[in-house]
């Protein structure tokens, strides 16, 4: 327990069913142990560890608290993104003085639930011109990383043109087989999303493909094994 100014107590909470990836809103009891009421600036928060309390992901997402004087509690809600991939965590609940320490630095505890995070769940679809087909590779592929987590997935481009229509130059980025990218420079192209997660923002065609910018509040991933197959029919232009 913090002696300090700035301190926290946690209620306890059931483990959540989080899954991986995905934001979650877990209702927690907090009480203001410290000597002065919580100034603009503190937000809860929280860790991600290992079984052996090694961080995986330190800064959790930010959630205002309840505006508590020395002494009271109330139940807040936090917002919680799970990790990624799937499988056990220890989930540790925190504060913070933005730009200037975590609660736990000060002395007061964290909270910590042993979590199973889940596969994230949910039937994906894209937006496919119909002269654009999905491979094999690129359902298997898709399917693993929505699964893994990431709410968006796009991948590469295999242009079968025939002898007369060259691969344009604007593909250049979406060569097939180069694996996860994670920090994938270039529009997502006929990306898969899952539903009602997020709204992407349209940044027209490359090559007559729908393009996308990538999500900045949801995880997704480029992976250039997951294959579509472009057949552009004799009356469309490659640049």
């Amino acid at each position: 327990m913090s002696k300090g100014p700035l301190g926290i107590r946690f209620g306890a909470i059931p483990a959540p069913a989080l899954q991986a990836g995905a934001l979650a809103q877990v209702d927690v009891e907090v009480e203001n142990t410290g000597s002065v009421a919580w100034p603009g600036g503190v937000f809860l928060s929280y860790h991600w560890l290992d079984s052996r309390d090694n961080p995986i992901v330190w800064d959790g997402v930010r959630t205002s608290p309840p505006r508590l004087t020395p002494g009271e509690r109330a139940i807040g809600e936090l917002a919680v993104r799970a990790p990624i991939p799937p499988g056990p965590y220890r989930l540790a609940l925190d504060a913070v003085a933005e730009h200037h320490a975590w609660f736990s630095e000060l002395g007061s505890d964290l909270l910590r639930v042993d979590v199973d995070v889940g596969p994230r769940t949910g039937e994906p679809s894209a937006s496919l011109p119909p002269w654009v087909e999905a491979t094999q590779a690129w359902t298997d592929n898709v399917r693993t990383a929505h699964a893994e987590g990431y709410a968006v997935v796009a991948g590469s481009i295999d242009w079968d043109g025939g002898a007369l229509r060259r691969r344009p130059r604007a593909l250049e980025p979406y060569a097939p087989g180069t694996g996860r990218v994670p920090a994938f420079g270039a529009p997502l192209l006929c990306p898969s999303v899952l539903p009602g997660v997020v709204e992407l923002e349209p940044l027209g065609d490359v090559a007559g493909l729908p393009a996308f910018a990538a999500p900045r509040d949801e995880p997704w991933i480029y992976d250039g094994r997951a294959m579509l197959r472009a057949r552009p029919r004799s009356d469309r232009r490659s640049t």
